[in-house]
């Protein structure tokens, strides 16, 4: 089974960029929304809205806020995500195709 969250969650996850070194995703859903257990290597993350998640990964959740335009660097990692706040997400994510050095 694909752990691709295109294929996981396909009403939240579409692919916006594509070529032999990234591919850009965006991100988009409701409060209460929650995600199936998916998969992203190293990746950056570009949040378009301010939104709070709770991220539950091997087992432990942590709840996150993200600001609007505060990029980050997230590592490779399955996880489920939960929109646990009162606004939108809406993020690109830049999904890296290289191995790390």
């Amino acid at each position: 089974m694909s752990l691709d969250p295109v294929h996981t969650d396909p009403q939240f996850y579409s692919v916006v960029f594509e070529n032999e070194r990234v591919r850009v995703l965006e991100y988009r859903d409701r409060p209460g929304d929650r995600t199936c257990e998916h998969s992203h290597p190293d990746m950056v993350i570009i949040p378009l809205s301010t939104f709070q998640r709770r991220l539950t990964v091997g087992g432990r959740s942590v709840e996150v806020r993200k600001s609007r335009h505060e990029a980050g660097w997230v590592p490779a990692q399955t996880h489920i995500g939960e929109n646990i706040g009162d606004t939108v997400s809406h993020s690109l994510f830049v999904e890296l195709k290289e191995p790390a050095r």
